[in-house]
């Protein structure tokens, strides 16, 4: 599994443990990680505090011209909110673990020229599949339906 991968998985068992939703992401610039998140909804009581978000608020305010060349990783395929965001930033790189439980954005990212890419890892997949099926109602809750 490539590295930066693993960590966002890693940010997705921290979310487990929490209780919470298993997706984490992290953000790389400059081939390190300078921000880190996983899905705080349950945690925070927080209408939109997925993964991705969390990982980009904590590396605080930047200049729109900051996010031009980072890579951000996140272990489920990304909302509309999520891509939204990426898209509002002008992040240019995408890195996902799988889509197969959710199949996020990814045409409009895409269209809109991001470079998305999606390693179909099993550990991201098995995590996120499992918490599925033993929280359905939650799973639903986050993804708005």
């Amino acid at each position: 599994m490539n590295k930066f991968m693993s960590e966002a998985l890693n940010e997705a068992y921290k979310g487990l443990e929490e209780r919470g939703i298993p997706i984490g992401s992290v953000v790389v610039k400059n081939g390190e990680i300078i921000g880190r998140g996983h899905n705080r909804r349950m945690q925070r009581n927080s209408a939109i505090l997925h993964a991705e978000m969390d990982a980009l608020e904590s590396i605080g305010r930047q200049p729109a011209s900051f996010y031009s060349d980072i890579v951000l990783y996140t272990t489920l395929s990304p909302c509309s909110m999520c891509s939204g965001t990426i898209l509002l930033y002008k992040i240019p790189h995408v890195v996902i673990g799988e889509n197969r439980n959710f199949l996020g954005e990814e045409d409009l990212l895409r269209d809109r020229k991001v470079i998305v890419e999606v390693l179909d890892d099993r550990d991201c997949f098995e995590v996120m599949r499992n918490f599925i099926l033993s929280k359905p109602l939650l799973w639903n809750e986050d993804i708005g339906t």
